[in-house]
Order: C-alpha cells, then structure tokens, then sequence
C-alpha cells in the first residue's frame, strides 16, 4: 500500500482555486489569517525575515537568529466548526500565489496511530515526518497538517495514559525537532478543540498560538450577504436571519461556520429546488428547524 496513502488523509498542492473559495469563505478571521500567513512567510522562509533586518537595519539582528530557530509549529485552537482546519488547508494559497511557488500540504491521518501494537505509533509517526521531510527535499514548502492533534499529542502528564500513547507523543515531539534541524522548508500545523490536553511540551515549541472564536453577529451576517449575494434578501433581512443565527433559549452560543456553510445554507437550497426561489421565509424557516452545534465538552469539564 502506498504510505503516503495509509498515514496521510488528504494531500493537497496550492494554489489551488478550491482552496482560495475555501479560505474566502472565512470571514471574520482576516487578522488570524494575515497573522499566519506572515509566521508561515518567516517559518518557511528565513530568508525573508534576513532581507527585511537588512533592508530596515543595515545588518541581520541578533534577534533574527532567535526567531529562526523557533521550531516550525503553530497551533489552532478552538470549538467544532470554527473553521481550524479549513483554515489550515488553505492558508498558504495566498502565500503560493505571491511568490509563484507550489506548496504541498499534507494532512496526517489518525490512522498514524496504529493499532494498539508494540512500537507501532512511533514507527508509523517516525515514518510520516520522514515522508514529509522527503517532500520538502524537492518542493518550495511543505504544510504538514495535524488535525485532532489532542489524540496524537495527548500531555503525558496523565497517569492513565497507555505506553504506547506516551511513546507515540515522544515520537512526534522529535519529528517536530527534526524538522528544525533539518533546515527544510515544512510549517506543521496542529488543529485541536481542546487545547489543554495538549502535551506542555508541545505546546511550548508553538511558534504561535491562535484560538478560533465562533462567528460574531457582524461576521455571521457578512458571510450570509455574500452566500446569498442575487437572492433577493435586502440588507434589513440579511441583518435578521444573522440576529436569529446568534444564542437563542438562553443558550450563550450562537452557529459556527460549519453550521452556517454545511447545514443552514445548504438546508435552504434544498428546501427551495426544484419550485421555489429562495427567500428570506424560507432561510427563516431552516433557521427554526437547526439547532447550533454545542460547544466541544472537554474530559475536564463536568
């Protein structure tokens, strides 16, 4: 069986156009994304965090060098549907765009976790950031994408935590190292809802963290002015249907992206084909029928 196929879900190159409507599609996140995109600019690239020292102070800054050897990791934080992995697939379009280059993102299966054998996790982990390692050889950059990154890098902390899952942990942390002392060009993104099962150990060699919030009423009615752009829904209602996509019941949580992408939108097309036009009853109606995802539970919440 091909390994990239048997330790990696999906492997992506960019730019991509799907890719670029993806990452549009996340609206409200414009600081996190220009913020991410200029950490995976310097990650990727040192060399341009050395022309910038040049340009601006006439030399490389000590300080320079402190930043290229932070490890190559940034972390996504946040509740179900809050666009972390969209986000971590699509980031870099732009970056593939401005400098003309092919960036491959590959993003781990949790299949990398084996069965349950003796040895089998470090092995099939040791062997996907080999892989990854391989492709940044031969390509510009490489986005090695970590989703549910609480069941591989689980802290170790725990007393209950299986051998295996300890060494597996182990093994990840020094795939992590690995790829600053190798040199090549590969950013390693680690998306997870609960940020405090991470092992401390990882989440100290995070370049940078970035929590993802569920969309506000300002974003939640932007992304619907845009997905129903020609529908005929004036503004007025625009600003209704996102009031009515907000906390609801006493509830002190209102829809994620994904239940406004994949379940309310798409609800409302489906109720309107093939004999009606779509309209604002009829996305009012799909709202009173879709309840918002609840918020992730953490294992140390009661």
């Amino acid at each position: 069986m091909d390994p990239i196929a048997s330790l990696f879900d999906h492997v992506l190159d960019l730019p991509n156009a799907l890719a670029k409507r993806r990452l549009d599609s996340l609206v409200g996140l414009d600081a996190i994304k220009a913020h991410l995109l200029k950490q995976a600019t310097v990650l990727l690239n040192p060399n341009h965090l050395e022309a910038w020292s040049e340009r601006h102070h006439g030399k490389v800054l000590p300080v320079v060098t402190r930043v290229r050897q932070r490890p190559p990791l940034v972390i996504l934080a946040g509740d179900v549907g809050t666009g972390k992995t969209t986000l971590a697939e699509t980031f870099a379009d732009p970056l593939s765009r401005r400098d003309s280059i092919q960036v491959r993102v590959m993003r781990l299966s949790l299949r990398s976790r084996g069965k349950g054998s003796a040895g089998e996790m470090t092995d099939r982990l040791s062997m996907a950031f080999e892989l990854v390692r391989e492709k940044a050889r031969i390509m510009p950059a490489v986005i090695l994408i970590i989703d549910e990154a609480d069941a591989l890098a689980q802290s170790r902390e725990l007393e209950a935590m299986h051998h295996e899952d300890r060494a597996g942990v182990n093994a990840l942390i020094r795939g992590i190292d690995s790829l600053v002392s190798s040199g090549l060009p590969v950013l390693t993104v680690m998306c997870t809802n609960r940020l405090e099962a991470l092992d401390p150990a990882v989440r100290r060699r995070a370049a940078e963290l970035f929590v993802l919030e569920r969309p506000g009423e300002p974003q939640r009615r932007e992304l619907l002015r845009a997905s129903l752009n020609g529908a005929g829904i004036s503004d007025e209602q625009i600003a209704q249907l996102a009031a009515l996509t907000g906390p609801r019941n006493g509830d002190g949580y209102g829809y994620t992206y994904s239940d406004l992408t994949d379940r309310l939108l798409p609800s409302a097309v489906l109720a309107a084909y093939p004999d009606r036009a779509l309209s604002f009853e009829l996305v009012r109606e799909q709202i009173a029928t879709i309840e918002p995802t609840k918020p992730f539970a953490s294992d140390t919440e009661s």
